[in-house]
């Protein structure tokens, strides 16, 4: 895959069954998270807001989400898995064949926005 230089240029360079599945994840984190600002690091896809950030990337037979360990807690995890999906320890792995898991997603997102402003609030308060 040649580097990509936007978020758009990034779906239409992966595998051509990856593309419903990073447009969904993309329209997700936008919809979820509109102050994310979209951007391009590591060769991905990056949405970074309130001091953190989240991406997916794409592979040969699945798309990968990651939003981080903060708020992919264990339970979380263990719900995915029952639901068919692989996770890691900051990920979510969503074969092409299979669907988005939108509302756990945005649930997820959701906390790691509150999260992140919580933190930022302590921080300015402290200083």
């Amino acid at each position: 895959m040649t580097k990509p230089k936007d978020v758009d240029s990034f779906i239409a360079n992966s595998p051509t069954k990856a593309h419903p599945i990073l447009k969904e994840l993309r329209e997700i984190i936008k919809s979820t998270i509109p102050e994310a600002e979209e951007g391009i690091s590591y060769n991905v896809p990056f949405y970074k807001f309130h001091g953190v950030h989240v991406g997916f990337s794409a592979f040969k037979n699945h798309a990968t989400f990651g939003i981080g360990a903060d708020v992919l807690q264990n339970e979380n995890r263990k719900m995915l898995e029952e639901m068919g999906y692989k996770t890691g320890k900051e990920t979510i792995q969503i074969k092409y064949d299979q669907k988005v898991p939108a509302t756990i997603i945005e649930k997820l997102l959701k906390e790691k926005v509150n999260k992140a402003k919580k933190r930022q609030k302590n921080e300015s308060q402290s200083r």
